[in-house]
């Protein structure tokens, strides 16, 4: 939480928050949590904080902190659309590009239908985000849209309006794309800390949580899998531009 980030230049980066028990109070702790991959595709954890309920101005105090201590505006942030995380984003790294979670905005609109139509809509959410390119995955939301609009429109327009930051992954190297489409970098890490937690029946204190979180993070990281393709990592921080998946223009060649 003190370390200095100047060095640490994470050009993608997790958000999520995950709430705990806290024995000797009411309310619940809630854990920020910033994972990122650095230029070499190596994952690591970046900061931490105790927030109140995942809010804005809880996520702003974790990001300001970040660029307090020297951190670099991430190239792709991605987390799940209702976090206040993103108007923190805008306000301290407005640069950076946002991806919205798939596997919340699917359970999300999946919640917005009855049970009997769950199955078929959920086939067609996974046909617009496992396309093979962001051409087709807009063909993909058309043909959602046509087949669930009348019936369900609120389960629609979750997706219709987020599409510009549901498709981000897409202009980004095709190897990356099962990394940036979800937080599940952070998910599979929190269900440890899940499991954990009901285990010893919660925190006895919100600092006692955050250290649990930490430790737990911390030993899950030694086993952290690089992203596909790391070496693709750097040219995406230096500005290279992708198409369909691949590399079309390398920074030095726009430059020239």
């Amino acid at each position: 939480m003190d370390r200095d980030l100047a060095e640490v230049d994470c050009v993608y980066v997790w958000a999520d928050g995950i709430h705990l028990n806290v024995r000797l109070e009411e309310a619940k702790a809630c854990v920020l949590v910033l994972i990122g991959v650095r230029a070499d595709g190596s994952k690591e954890l970046v900061a931490l904080k105790d927030g109140y309920r995942e809010s804005g101005e809880s996520w702003a105090d974790l990001m300001r902190d970040c660029a307090r201590r020297g951190m670099r505006a991430p190239v792709l942030a991605v987390g799940d659309g209702a976090l206040g995380f993103w108007k923190a984003l805008a306000e301290v790294f407005p640069e950076t590009r946002e991806q919205r979670c798939w596997g919340h905005k699917t359970a999300n609109v999946l919640d917005a239908m009855p049970k009997s139509a769950q199955p078929g809509a959920k086939k067609t959410v996974q046909d617009i985000y496992n396309a093979e390119d962001k051409q087709h995955a807009q063909a993909a939301i058309t043909t959602f849209a046509q087949l669930y609009r009348v019936k369900f429109p609120k389960a629609v327009k979750k997706i219709t309006d987020d599409q510009d930051q549901l498709l981000a992954f897409f202009d980004f190297p095709a190897e990356h794309w099962i990394h940036l489409r979800t937080t599940n970098p952070i998910e599979s890490t929190f269900a440890t800390v899940r499991l954990r937690t009901t285990v010893t029946r919660g925190a006895g204190s919100r600092a006692a949580a955050l250290a649990m979180v930490f430790k737990l993070v911390e030993s899950a990281q030694q086993r952290w899998r690089a992203v596909n393709a790391p070496h693709l990592v750097a040219l995406v921080r230096a500005g290279a531009r992708f198409e369909r998946g691949q590399l079309v223009e390398r920074p030095e060649l726009s430059a020239a």
